[in-house]
């Protein structure tokens, strides 16, 4: 018989688990033991709190325990985010311990003294956040070897963060960058992630151009059971009046300070939520601190202590701990009103419920918040959406009618139902962030040649979507008057120019991702959080932030700083920043929802009648069979496809000198008859589509990543196409619309 996953461990890691008191080990850890054992790629997917971590961790340090003593780090454990970190070096201090193996935490929250005696004496576990990583790379090129030619494996925790952004690529680069000083061919990897609609895209993300060698592992530790409901709620509606006919209207708070929150819905959230512990997903972090406001005004008015609480990356890490603290170890009832900062797997204990506002950004996304909820053995998540959708009247825009909020939440049900998500992105060119591994590879080394920069980064690096000449076409462009990021030296060797080293040496230059300039908000010496600097505000004015309400008291433009006082007014903050895309099979989804009878069984009764009165549009506009609608002066196109493709499509009819405006899920065309647009899609459904060129001309430079400002038309445009449009669809998507036939 072959010896049981457990049996494979270690004397003292069997030690710990039996300490733990764990009756067995959790299906992805009986699959995952041996695959880590064996050595090479994994990527380890099961649903939130399956045990993953352990999974990776516990063959890691037993690869550790049975081998050699070596100098240097024997683990690097990869998280996106520095709380991340905190929180899984309080659950593995004990295990380490008790395997006499040592673990350090390293971010910028970290000592330099702690850094200092590690990097002196590297061993066992690091836990470490990229731009960190990134950091020691570049200030310690020289002692690369000495800290990782040891490593057993690299562990990337949260995988699903990673792919396909700019900090995925920014990782995969920094990882083969160590692997090639240290002299190794190759490194074990093993991606870590709740949720992963492709797995083969996900194993090349991990492991480029190699995705097909890695072991791929897949628990299936059902939870216990998922109750769920869609409640719809229109954007004018009263909560429900006392049977005295008392309507209060001496208080003038209510009607002015509502912010596009329904009664009904705030009562209900307060009804539904208080008492217990929950998440309530609010969107934007300015409608966290909205909600957030309105349910800590309604425990006021109640005279129950405040149970709401704010939490999204503006505010200050004390602020943030405050909150993940009281749901973790407190039995106080608590909810937290989080942007997605509370997605990722932070240990906040159980919580009873999750709730959000709206559809949200995903279905991965849905799956991440809902395995918050229904941890506990035999308790069933617990999920509600709260949907708003605008009351309906006369001259309403078809959209409207649509009530496409809650059919989209509806569809994403359906899809999580069918056990489907997102997949991941597939790889872009990233431009903008192989600009920065160029500058970050050249502080490294000291210089590099051109050659030697191509083979680190792109031919055996992640960027092997970039052929030479495009490369070169990079450096040109870096080098040139306008950028003089580097320059070359009279032996060859690229080196950093008058205004790279302006970027090289700023504190934050190694995120490759772009962040707002910030004022500090401060209450009696206590940092609050932070507020964009393009948010312009004033002394005097009243600001909702942190869930409370405060007078600005002084704006200090030189040191940034906004001091503020406690207050009973306040305003809405302001924040930038929007979601993510709609994918292509969530739009799909949309409309057999719209097109079917199905009655589901989840949405509440007011979502129903929503629902009812949205068949109906879909009906009486003919949407079954057509996308082309007269709306105004001009044409309503309604193609169900996702957000790249309608961009393309938005881009295309500009070409043809339409009037275009973009919309959520359609495209408005202005002063135009529904012929003449069909006219202009059977053209292009029948082959003659306008050139990349064409499509490009006039958009405004779309600076989107940290870099692209960097970047030169041609190379922004190959970023645009590339990674934000999708120009080989637009034929078949014309052809789809128009009815038109294509071969």
């Amino acid at each position: 018989m072959q010896p049981s996953a457990f049996d494979r461990l270690e004397l003292p890691v069997r030690r710990w688990i039996w300490a733990q008191k764990w009756q067995r080990l959790r299906d992805v850890q009986e699959k995952a033991i041996p695959a880590v054992l064996a050595g090479g790629d994994v990527v380890v997917s099961a649903r939130t709190a399956a045990g993953k971590t352990e999974a990776a961790i516990l063959p890691l340090l037993t690869r550790v325990l049975g081998g050699a003593g070596r100098d240097g780090f024997r683990i690097l454990y990869v998280s996106p985010l520095k709380a991340l970190i905190n929180d899984q070096y309080r659950r593995l201090e004990p295990l380490c311990e008790a395997c006499d193996i040592p673990l350090h935490k390293w971010h910028g929250d970290v000592s330099a003294d702690a850094k200092s005696r590690a990097r002196k004496n590297p061993s066992g576990v690091v836990l470490i956040t990229p731009e960190s990583l990134e950091a020691l790379l570049v200030r310690r090129g020289k002692e690369v070897r000495f800290l990782f030619a040891s490593l057993e494996a690299v562990v990337i925790d949260e995988l699903h963060a990673f792919i396909g952004t700019e900090r995925g690529m920014q990782l995969q680069s920094i990882l083969n960058r160590i692997e090639i000083e240290c002299g190794r061919e190759r490194i074990d990897r093993i991606g870590l992630s709740a949720t992963l609609g492709d797995m083969r895209l996900a194993a090349d993300a991990l492991r480029p151009s190699a995705g097909a060698n890695v072991t791929i592992i897949e628990g299936n530790d059902e939870g216990n059971g998922l109750k769920l409901q869609i409640r719809g709620y229109y954007d004018n509606e009263e909560a429900p009046k006392d049977g005295d006919g008392d309507t209060d209207e001496d208080t003038n708070e209510k009607p002015d300070e509502r912010h596009g929150i329904p009664e009904r819905l705030a009562d209900d959230l307060f009804r539904l939520l208080r008492g217990r512990r929950n998440l309530l997903f609010g969107g934007s972090r300015e409608r966290v601190e909205l909600y957030a406001d309105r349910l800590r005004l309604m425990c006021e008015e109640s005279r129950v202590p405040n149970e709401f609480f704010p939490h999204h990356g503006s505010l200050s890490k004390a602020e943030r701990e405050d909150v993940e603290i009281r749901l973790r170890d407190d039995p106080r009832p608590t909810t937290a009103v989080a942007t997605t900062t509370l997605e990722l797997g932070i240990d906040i204990g159980d919580v009873e419920s999750v709730a959000q506002i709206g559809p949200g950004f995903s279905v991965s996304s849905l799956r991440q918040r809902l395995g918050r909820s229904g941890r506990r053995a035999g308790s069933p998540a617990v999920m509600r959406m709260f949907v708003i959708e605008r009351s309906p009247g006369r001259g309403q825009h078809p959209l409207e009618r649509l009530n496409l909020g809650l059919v989209q939440s509806i569809a994403m049900i359906e899809c999580l139902k069918d056990g489907w998500c997102e997949p991941p992105t597939a790889t872009g060119v990233h431009l903008s962030t192989l600009l920065h591994q160029v500058l970050a590879l050249i502080l490294q080394k000291g210089g590099v040649s051109p050659q030697s920069a191509w083979k680190v980064l792109c031919d055996r690096g992640p960027f092997k979507a970039i052929d030479r000449a495009t490369f070169a076409d990079l450096l040109r462009c870096m080098a040139s008057p306008e950028n003089k990021l580097i320059e070359q030296s009279p032996q060859g060797l690229l080196m950093v120019g008058e205004f790279g080293e302006r970027i090289t040496e700023a504190h934050d230059f190694y995120p490759v991702f772009s962040s707002e300039r910030e004022y500090r908000i401060m209450h009696d010496a206590r940092t609050l959080g932070t507020y964009p600097l393009d948010s312009a505000i004033k002394s005097g004015e009243t600001l909702i932030f942190a869930g409370r309400r405060w007078q600005v008291l002084e704006v200090d433009d030189a040191t940034r700083v906004i001091t503020v006082r406690s207050t009973r007014g306040g305003k809405p903050p302001r924040f930038s920043g929007n979601g993510g895309g709609l994918h292509d099979r969530i739009a799909d989804e949309m409309k057999r929802v719209l097109a079917s009878d199905k009655e589901y069984a989840y949405i509440d009764r007011v979502a129903t009648d929503m629902l009812a009165s949205a068949r109906r549009c879909f009906s009486e506009l003919g949407l079954e069979t057509r996308s082309i609608l007269p709306y105004a002066d001009g044409t309503l196109v309604l193609p169900w496809i996702g957000t790249r493709k309608l961009t393309t499509l938005a881009l295309a009819f500009m070409t043809r000198d339409f009037r275009t405006a973009q919309l959520q899920y359609a495209i408005e065309l202005q002063n135009c008859d529904p012929d003449g647009v069909e006219e202009c899609l059977k053209s292009w459904a029948s082959g003659d589509v306008p050139s990349v060129e064409t499509l490009m001309s006039g958009v405004a430079k779309p600076n989107i990543a940290r870099f692209d400002n960097h970047l030169s038309w041609e190379l922004m445009t190959l970023v645009t196409v590339r990674e934000r449009l999708d120009v080989g669809t637009l034929q078949d998507v014309a052809a789809k619309i128009s009815g038109v036939h294509c071969y």
